[in-house]
């Protein structure tokens, strides 16, 4: 029946073709240096309003995590993605650091990236943290309407199957790191692990602003999902994926709808920092504009996520409650957080999340009733939103370095009680 809403939203973007097209050719007419007018405000300001128009009507393509070379312990090592496992919803991609004769011996890093309408590069700030360190592996969700209707459904069982079979792959030796969405599927999977006595679960599990029960301190977001039900969002949210796209006819949640619904969350911010990169433009700020593009970059990319994992996350973690109620189900068998014994648990909040309240990761710690109290580390950050718990400054300088002694001492308590030998870490 939505069909048309994802045809209208197609064939808007191709009408504005012409119009972008337009705008680009009268913006290089006011760039050229040899253009008199170029150095006129008049110029300046044709030219940035090009610029916003044709960047508030593009549709933005997958974003690249693009390192390059970084510093390892003073040596200059060439950071190369290669895809280590792959299924048609997901692809792991590690981040191998290639040098001349030398190998680092480092902590393993499972980064499960939010699949909320972002691509994994949101996280691009968190791995470039952890590179140096640690030897970091991301999960990079496959936008769905590129996937074809050959590839079968994707729901919250597979993500929790999905999470299960790359901790296998990566062994018992590997630290997780869930941002958002994915710490309730993260937590899951480590609970059915644990509840199999499975010899892969990992040395500690880091939950990142993640609505574990959103009962507490409820956010807006999670007011609308608990006001509206299940049923309001299968009504008005899941749209089929029109030609000619490789996912024709698949049932999504679209990238489009979420930034919308983001967008309008604080759309005073929005329009404040785009009258800002005007003002930028104008007045020759090269720099601060280029901060904005390199944001709204990365915030305007979006994907498609499938209908069935969208709501049945949106039943199971905003409406039903289940994980913190001891309901939640995988493949029929029950979720117990009680049965996690051997996985330390550190989860962290930003005092001024408005995605995630404070409190609602913390709740983990209050579940998982037979985890030690010495492998339970909670961090609430100071001044930041939900974006700052898991980038920029004060991740980098507060946050992280807490992360990695969290880390370290996991490791370390595991490898003493399991009678292992200590290994420098370089």
């Amino acid at each position: 029946m939505q069909l048309p809403l994802y045809m209208w939203y197609e064939a808007t973007h191709a009408m504005l073709a012409p119009a972008r097209a337009l705008a680009g050719s009268t913006k290089l007419f006011y760039k050229n240096p040899v253009n008199p007018l170029t150095h006129s405000p008049f110029g300046r300001s044709v030219a940035a309003a090009c610029e916003m128009f044709e960047r508030t009507t593009r549709r933005y393509g997958k974003p690249e995590f693009g390192y390059g070379a970084i510093r390892v312990n003073g040596i200059e090592a060439e950071i190369v993605e290669d895809v280590v496992w792959s299924q048609p919803f997901c692809n792991l991609i590690h981040f191998r650091k290639k040098t001349v004769g030398r190998q680092f011996n480092q902590p393993k890093i499972l980064m499960v990236a939010p699949m909320s309408g972002h691509y994994a590069t949101l996280l691009r700030g968190t791995v470039e943290t952890f590179l140096p360190t640690h030897d970091v592996y991301i999960t990079d969700w496959v936008d769905a309407r590129t996937v074809p209707m050959s590839a079968g459904r994707f729901d919250l069982d597979n993500y929790i199957d999905y999470v299960i079979e790359m901790i296998r792959l990566l062994g018992p030796d590997v630290h997780l790191m869930a941002v958002c969405q994915p710490a309730v599927p993260v937590i899951a999977a480590i609970a059915r692990m644990e509840a199999e006595d499975d010899p892969a679960v990992p040395y500690s599990m880091t939950l990142m602003g993640g609505p574990i029960d959103t009962r507490e301190s409820p956010t807006q977001v999670n007011l609308l999902a608990q006001n509206r039900g299940t049923d309001w969002f299968k009504r008005h949210c899941i749209v089929k994926v029109p030609l000619p796209n490789a996912g024709f006819m698949r049932d999504v949640y679209p990238g489009f709808l979420q930034l919308s619904g983001f967008m309008a969350m604080n759309i005073d911010r929005h329009i404040e920092a785009h009258g800002e990169m005007f003002s930028h433009l104008v007045h020759g700020d090269g720099d601060s504009a280029e901060k904005h593009r390199d944001f709204y970059d990365e915030y305007m990319a979006v994907m498609d996520l499938t209908a069935e994992f969208y709501l049945q996350t949106v039943d199971t973690v905003f409406v039903q409650h289940a994980l913190p109620k001891g309901e939640m189900m995988h493949r029929d068998k029950p979720v117990n957080l009680s049965a996690i014994k051997r996985c330390a648990l550190m989860t962290v909040e930003g005092e001024k999340d408005d995605i995630s309240g404070v409190g609602q990761t913390q709740a983990a710690h209050r579940l998982c009733v037979n985890i030690p109290e010495e492998r339970r580390v909670h961090w609430v950050q100071p001044k930041v939103g939900h974006y700052g718990v898991f980038n920029g400054s004060r991740f980098r300088a507060e946050v992280a370095p807490r992360i990695a002694d969290f880390m370290a001492n996991s490791a370390h308590d595991a490898k003493k009680s399991s009678g292992k030998s200590l290994k420098l870490v370089i």
